[in-house]
Parts: C-alpha cells; sequence; structure tokens
C-alpha cells in the first residue's frame, strides 16, 4: 500500500470495506451511491457485490463503515501514538528510521491508514473520527517532518576536494584550473620593467598545451555521486511522499533546502571558493585574485557538473513532482550559484589592464562551456533566474575581455620609458608584448568570436553579426596588426634615446628580428599572413644597413686614396704626412668602434654572426688593399709600428668581440695596445 498514490489508497480501502461488508444480507445500493459520488472513484464499487446480493438499508451499512475506519484508525493511531511514547522517553535520540526496516515501513503504513480514512470519511460525513484523523495525521506528520530532517541531518556530509577534483578528472579526462596559470602568471609584469631573463624564461613556456575535447561517451565514470547513500534516500522518498500527499510540501521543501544548502555551500568552499562582495573583489589586490579565479574555475567545473548535477539528481530522487523537484533545488541551489556568478561580476566590472585579460579569458571560456549544462541542471521557472544570470556574466566577461585586448593597445601606446636599454638589445617592451601575443593564441578561437568571426564549430551556429574582413585579413588579424604597428610605432621613439645613430638602428634590428622570430612558424604568421612576415624581414636586413653605413661610413673613407697623393708618379707622389695621419685615423676609429661595439649586444648568434660576416666584407679587402698601397711608404720610418698597428688577421680577430655585450673583450684590447 506505500506504493499506491492518494485516490488509489481510498480506493483500495473502499473496496476493502465493500468486500468485508458483502456478505450481510442488508447492504443498499444508497450506500454505494454514497461512495461512487465521491469524486467517481468508486463508480465500479456495484461490480464488487457477489452476485445475488440482497442489498441493506443505509443505517446498517452507515453504521459498518464506521466500525471498520474507526478499527483501522485505532490501529493506525496506536503505531504512531506508540512512537511518540518510545521517541519521549528515550535518552538517546531514538528515531523511527534508525531502528529496523520494518519499523519504518509499518511506520509509513499507519500513516497510509490515516490517509485513506480521512478520504472515507470526508464521504461519510463522520466529523467525530475525520476530526481524531485529523489530530493523528497532525502528530505523524510532525513525526515525518523530524524524521526527514534527523536523516538528512545524519547522512548529509560536505564533499572532500581531493575526492570531488579526482572524480572530476576521471569523469572528464579535464584539468580543473585555467589554461596554463602559473606561467602566465610570470608574464604580467610592468610592460616599462627591464626584467629581461624572467621575459625569456616565460618565452621558453610559450606552447601551451591545450584541453582535448573528450566525447561524453568516452567518460570513464558517471559524474553524477550518491550524495546520501541509496537506502536513506529510498526512505526520504517515501516521507515526502507521504508530506505530500497531506499538504505538508511547504513544510517538507524547507527542511530540505535548509539542510542540504549548507552542505552545497561547504563543499564549494572546500574547492577553495570563497564567497566575497563585489565590493570585497574590488578591494582585493590583482595578485590574490589570480589565486582565486583559479578556485572559482576549479569550483564553476567541479561544482556544476558533480555538485549542482548530483544535488539535482537527489532532488527528483526524492521528490518526483517535476515543479516540487523545482522548487527545493532552487532553494537550495540558488544562492551559492549566484555566489559564484557574483565573483564572476566584480571580475568584468574591475579595472581594466593588460595583465588580467588571460584570467577574463579563461573565465568566460569556462562559463562558456558550462553554459548547457547550467541550462539543464537548472531548468525550469524556478531556476530561471540562474540561467539568466550565467547568461548575463558571459556577455560581461566577453564584453571585459574585448576592452581589456583594446586597452593593452593603449597601455604599449602609452609606455614612455626613457632609459635605453643598455647595448640596443631586446627591449622589455618588446619581449612582453610578443610573449602577451603569443599567448592569446591559447584561446585564439574564443578571440575570434568575440571579434565577430563565426568560428564556432562544435554546433555549427556561429554569429551572424560577423565584422567585415579587411584587405582579407580577419577582424582579430586586423587587432593583431595594430598591436603590431603600436609596438613598431614606440620602439621607432625609443630608438631615438640613443645618442649613437648607430646604437639606434642596431636597436631596431635586434627588436624586429625578435618580433619575426616569435611570429615565424607560428599560429601568429597563420593569422598575419607571408606577406606581412616577408615586410619586417626586409625590414631587418634594412635596419642592418643602415647600421652600417652609419657606423662605418667614416672609417672606411680613411682608406681612400683622396688627399694622400701629391703630383707626379704614385710611387713618388705621396705626401707621408698624410698618410700617418690616415693611418692614425684609422687606428683610432677602428679602436673606438671596438671599444664601443664590443659592448654592443645582438642576442641572436646567427645574426651576431651575419653582421659580423658584412662588415668584415666591406672592411677587409679596403684595408688589405690600402695597406698593400701604402705599407712601403711607412716601413722605412721611425715607429713605422704606431701608423701600423694591425694586419687585416688582427681586424678580423677583433671584429669576433663585436656585439658580445661584454665589457672583459675591452679589457683584451687595452693589453694588445700597450
Amino acid at each position: 500500500m506505500a506504493e499506491l498514490d492518494g485516490e488509489e489508497r481510498v480506493l483500495a480501502t473502499a473496496q476493502h470495506i465493500v468486500r468485508s461488508l458483502g456478505t450481510t444480507e442488508n447492504m443498499t445500493d444508497d450506500m454505494l451511491n454514497i461512495l461512487s459520488n465521491f469524486d467517481d472513484r468508486f463508480s465500479g464499487i456495484n461490480t464488487m457485490l457477489p452476485k445475488n446480493q440482497e442489498p441493506v438499508s443505509a443505517e446498517v451499512v452507515s453504521t459498518e463503515v464506521a466500525e471498520e475506519l474507526n478499527k483501522a484508525l485505532d490501529a493506525a493511531e496506536g503505531v504512531i501514538l506508540e512512537w511518540e511514547t518510545v521517541i519521549s522517553e528515550a535518552t538517546s535520540g531514538a528515531a523511527i528510521f534508525d531502528s529496523s526496516s520494518d519499523d519504518g515501513a509499518k511506520y509509513l503504513g499507519a500513516v497510509d491508514e490515516v490517509q485513506n480514512a480521512l478520504g472515507l470519511l470526508s464521504v461519510s460525513e463522520s466529523n467525530t473520527t475525520e476530526n481524531r484523523a485529523q489530530n493523528v495525521l497532525q502528530v505523524a506528520m510532525a513525526r515525518l517532518q523530524e524524521e526527514f530532517r534527523h536523516l538528512l541531518a545524519t547522512h548529509s556530509q560536505s564533499l572532500d576536494p581531493e575526492f570531488l577534483l579526482d572524480h572530476f578528472a576521471c569523469s572528464f579526462n579535464s584539468y580543473t584550473g585555467g589554461a596554463d596559470l602559473e606561467s602566465k602568471s610570470s608574464l604580467e609584469v610592468s610592460m616599462s620593467s627591464n626584467h629581461q631573463e624572467a621575459l625569456e624564461e616565460v618565452a621558453s613556456q610559450s606552447s601551451v598545451e591545450e584541453e582535448e575535447d573528450v566525447p561524453e561517451a568516452e567518460l570513464q565514470t558517471d559524474p553524477i555521486i550518491d550524495l546520501i547513500p541509496p537506502e536513506v534516500v529510498k526512505s526520504l522518498h517515501e516521507i515526502a511522499q507521504r508530506m505530500v500527499i497531506a499538504g505538508y510540501r511547504r513544510e517538507c521543501c524547507q527542511v530540505y533546502g535548509s539542510l542540504r544548502k549548507p552542505v552545497l555551500e561547504e563543499s564549494l568552499g572546500g574547492l577553495g571558493f570563497e564567497k566575497l562582495s563585489i565590493d570585497e573583489v574590488q578591494k582585493t589586490t590583482w595578485e590574490v585574485l589570480e589565486g582565486r579565479i583559479k578556485k572559482w574555475i576549479q569550483a564553476m567545473k567541479a561544482g556544476v557538473k558533480i555538485l549542482f548535477a548530483s544535488e539535482r539528481q537527489l532532488c527528483e530522487d526524492i521528490f518526483e513532482e517535476s515543479e516540487l523537484v523545482e522548487n527545493c533545488f532552487a532553494e537550495l541551489s540558488r544562492a551559492p550559484f549566484i555566489q559564484l556568478m557574483n565573483f564572476g561580476e566584480a571580475i568584468a566590472i574591475s579595472r581594466r589592464s593588460p595583465e588580467k585579460l588571460f584570467r577574463l579569458l579563461d573565465m568566460y571560456e569556462t562559463l562558456r562551456d558550462l553554459l548547457a549544462d547550467i541550462s539543464v541542471i537548472f531548468s525550469g521557472e524556478s531556476c530561471a533566474v540562474v540561467r539568466e544570470e550565467a547568461s548575463g556574466i558571459l556577455l560581461r566577461l566577453a564584453e571585459a575581455a574585448r576592452g581589456t585586448f583594446t586597452e593593452f593597445e593603449n597601455a604599449i601606446a602609452k609606455d614612455t620609458s626613457k632609459v635605453p636599454v643598455p647595448g640596443g638589445a631586446v627591449h622589455p617592451l618588446t619581449r612582453y608584448v610578443m610573449n602577451y601575443v603569443r599567448f592569446l593564441f591559447d584561446y585564439v578561437d574564443t578571440l575570434k568570436h568575440l571579434f565577430g568571426e563565426n568560428t564556432d564549430t562544435r554546433d555549427g551556429q556561429g554569429d551572424d553579426n560577423t565584422s567585415p574582413m579587411h584587405d582579407g585579413l580577419s577582424p582579430f588579424a586586423v587587432q593583431t596588426i595594430a598591436i603590431m604597428n603600436v609596438l613598431q610605432s614606440n620602439l621607432d621613439g625609443k630608438s631615438k634615446l640613443y645618442r649613437d645613430l648607430a646604437l639606434g638602428y642596431l636597436f631596431l634590428m635586434n627588436n624586429v628580428r625578435y618580433i619575426v622570430q616569435k611570429v615565424d612558424g607560428s599560429e601568429v604568421q597563420a593569422l598575419l599572413g607571408d606577406d606581412w612576415l616577408r615586410k619586417h624581414t626586409r625590414l631587418i636586413r634594412r635596419y642592418a644597413t643602415d647600421y652600417q653605413r652609419s657606423a662605418w661610413t667614416k672609417i672606411l673613407a680613411c682608406l681612400k686614396d683622396e688627399g694622400i697623393r701629391t703630383s707626379g708618379s704614385f710611387s713618388n707622389g705621396v705626401s707621408k704626412a698624410v698618410l700617418k695621419e690616415r693611418f692614425k685615423n684609422f687606428n683610432a676609429a677602428f679602436e673606438d668602434i671596438h671599444k664601443a661595439q664590443s659592448s654592443w649586444l645582438v642576442p641572436d648568434s646567427q645574426l651576431r654572426l651575419e653582421l659580423r660576416i658584412s662588415i668584415a666584407e666591406n672592411l677587409l679587402p679596403a684595408y688589405r688593399s690600402f695597406l698593400g698601397r701604402y705599407r712601403t711608404f711607412l716601413e722605412s720610418e721611425r715607429h713605422s709600428e704606431k701608423y701600423i698597428k694591425y694586419t687585416p688577421e688582427d681586424l678580423e680577430t677583433y671584429l669576433n668581440d663585436l656585439f658580445e655585450g661584454r665589457t672583459a673583450s675591452s679589457q683584451r684590447w687595452r693589453s694588445s695596445s700597450n
């Protein structure tokens, strides 16, 4: 009988009464009509009478029915009140469902009898018996409410965070944190700072493994977990069923929500998520917020996929009725989920700065990927506010990411550091920007979508409001090129900080070389195109040529014949004074260049070698030819070594000291010239 609904119970009781009264000779059609007219549920009772049975009077039937109902009510009341006595006299907090399963079933059976009796009493209009039954039912409902509370309190425990994360990993083959949070965090330094080594380390970490999408069919473990033991869930279900039939659905739902909500919040807290107001988030430093964002992502993924999904399943197992399931689930889950969304909103509306972009994208992708699950888990009218809040926060995160990307471009333009990088090396701004751009390609599809491109291949639907292409480039490519152009413009300005024009060109050559190296063969090249790469490769050669022209034109002029010959033949028409001055000037100029440019830096070994070879190809043949033409005019002079100090081989050796960025090479120069 415990599995029957309210109408079925009343009908079953009526059938029992009819059968028990069917052997009398005085049953009348009047009583059958009374029972049959009860909500049309007993229309078939006449068929239950034995054939040839003679009807009896209504008065006799009424008395017989009352006696049967009172017998049933006496038995049920005895069971219900007996437990009140047992529990009141117990010293250890006895409970019906803590004892044997037979006790619980017997008690629920008694409740069913009372509810069945009430259904029939409303037909027979026995007010005294009905009042008695109502009083017994109230006692029973109060007891069942306490039993419901007791079972929930006893068996509701927060989940161990390690278990949750392991279960999530087994279910989805996925890491619960943001993509490479630790390596990206080291990139986020002030763009005007000089953390070259740290940024180089970041550059070496720029290849980040992406999470693999695992089809649902390949999941190793069911993500839904038993929050309460199944046998306890069965008891809770049976209790809830009786309370709902008796009109205690609101009380049942309140008890359920009051006990399950704190457990859910504690489980979320175990994942590291802290409840913070928007004002508290705004006042927290970004360094601290980064860690909390990682915990938020963790809580969102494991929370939605496991905690909230399992809570929804538990509601369905206990309450069954869809409206009641939705109401109870909304009661316990709405506030914890809104707390998660409040954190997302606080991050989205915080002050925009470039270092926040990766975290914003991590949060956006997390919420975007969970939106379908949220729609299913938080279905129904009662949870509409949850679905709307999630969609709204996703839009705010998208807008914040777009705005932060734009702010990144502005921050590059505003970088006004006035201290030149020693030796013309790669500027920290260049390293920062290029590593930043490389990291952006971990989110390339997301960024393309945010800038209006149709990139959604997962469900075959994209954004119809796609932005127009610009010269065959996508909107995201146009935005990336704009960043590159702003960087180039900034570097042009910084090159003018060098007093030596040649060093300024070397600085530009180094920085453009670094940019090209970062782009070449990467996803950035695929976005920007081969023409962009060829253009900037030519720019490197142009800056190298400008450097050589600026640095070596003066010294090469010392090796020209103009002004050395006076008159007559070449053999006797040479001014030794002019020749000595010419050698002296060459030596001084070369020593100055060697001293200065040995401390200059070309970090790229191949470019450094190519530059030395190019210098040697211009300098050494000219010097060798000049020395061959005029050596004999000075070799007979006293102290000729003061003028002819270097052989071509010496010059070649010293050229290998250039662009090493070391001051030690100048010490060798001084010792060799003494």
